[in-house]
């Protein structure tokens, strides 16, 4: 650990905008996830999502927190600028995730049957939960690169647009193993192909930007990123065409959706998702170009 020359602890790191932004993320995420476990309760798939959620964001906060105050984190083999700018995005499309799905299934106006207290609790967690959101996306606001400055790779909205690309994958992962048919045809199994392919690669370049490595690889690793966001481009847009064909052409598939099939269990609801989100990706990766076109990677930030 280099000499800083100054006190051992880093009071700005707790008094700074983004120290302050830190501390009201740990008083809401401790303040919901209590709520929760206390009183207001949680069940199924849904609600430990929830759960894990903010008791991650929690604990990495804390984390950060800490090694900010006592100056350890110059200790650690990553480039911490890169980390805490990818964890601010990460958890602010978590925290928004669970913001929407906890009062969505377990938020209720009568008191019937679950009792005034528990409805109570569950609404002052969903309060809080909408709170711990917008903290951390006032930290990614806080913390993005200026035009003009020189940043951390994950600052810049290339970099953070690669945790938005990379949650967007998850969501689409999501519904194509909620029964969407996608073996049924190899073009779909094409599209999923894509998906894995673009979200691995993605997943890299946010590792070696967060490790610091970017420097010791025996390429040109933002030229790399580049032509990778290129190609993205280019097989997210024929998955884009394949997709809505062989699910919603009425030779292959269904273009309304069946009346008799279930709720939460109908293929054609997850292929209608992953439609949508596929959409959504092929849009980032867009931006996500235009962008790389302006920024230089800093990896020892």
């Amino acid at each position: 650990m280099e000499s800083t020359g100054g006190p051992y602890l880093n009071v700005a790191a707790v008094t700074s905008p983004v120290g302050v932004a830190r501390l009201l993320q740990m008083t809401f995420g401790c303040t919901t996830f209590s709520l929760v476990a206390h009183q207001g309760g949680f069940s199924a798939a849904y609600g430990t999502f929830c759960m894990f959620v903010w008791t991650f964001c929690f604990a990495i906060t804390v984390f950060i927190i800490a090694c900010e105050f006592t100056r350890l984190h110059s200790c650690l083999h990553i480039s911490w600028g890169n980390f805490t700018a990818a964890f601010a995005m990460l958890a602010t499309l978590m925290s928004a995730t669970a913001a929407v799905i906890y009062p969505l299934y377990f938020v209720q106006l009568s008191c019937y049957p679950i009792g005034c207290e528990v409805r109570d609790f569950r609404i002052a967690a969903s309060v809080f939960a909408g709170l711990l959101f917008l903290v951390y996306a006032v930290e990614v606001f806080l913390t993005r690169a200026k035009p003009g400055q020189v940043a951390s790779y994950m600052a810049t909205v290339s970099g953070l647009l690669k945790i938005v690309q990379a949650f967007v994958a998850c969501i689409i992962f999501g519904a194509l193993v909620n029964d969407s048919q996608y073996s049924k045809y190899v073009a779909t199994q094409w599209c999923v192909a894509v998906f894995s392919f673009c979200f691995v690669v993605t997943v890299v370049v946010v590792a070696f930007s967060v490790t610091g490595k970017t420097a010791t690889l025996g390429f040109p690793f933002e030229r790399s990123v580049v032509v990778y966001t290129f190609v993205a481009v280019l097989l997210y847009v024929s998955a884009a065409v394949i997709w809505p064909v062989f699910c919603f052409d009425s030779k292959y598939g269904s273009p309304q959706r069946p009346a008799l099939c279930a709720k939460g269990r109908c293929p054609w609801d997850s292929q209608l998702v992953i439609a949508i989100f596929t959409y959504v990706n092929l849009l980032l990766y867009v931006v996500d170009l235009a962008y790389s076109q302006r920024i230089r990677f800093v990896s020892h930030l």
